[in-house]
């Protein structure tokens, strides 16, 4: 699931996932972040679920996926659209 808040020329984007689904770390990779598994890894929340927080620039469109343990990549079925081989995100 994705979040969205409108900043000031940027959109906040928070990448929600449940918090056993899959088990393990789960990191979101993406072009924002040069498809950096350390970069944005999901931690837990009060609310059953883990998320990370990315601020974009605002009217943009990107990349991203999920990574896993076990070298197990997924998208996000929320998504704006997917190319084929990622999930897409317009800010």
């Amino acid at each position: 699931m994705l979040e969205r808040k409108q900043l000031k020329g940027r959109t906040k984007v928070t990448f929600i996932l449940p918090a056993d689904v899959p088990d393990g770390p789960v990191s979101v990779v993406g072009d924002f972040n040069h498809w950096n598994p350390a970069a944005h890894p999901l931690t837990p929340r009060g609310d059953g679920t883990r998320a990370a927080t990315v601020a974009l620039p605002a009217h943009s469109a990107h990349s991203f996926r999920y990574l896993a343990a076990g070298d197990y990549w997924f998208d996000d079925e929320a998504a704006d659209s997917h190319d084929g081989t990622n999930s897409r995100l317009h800010t």
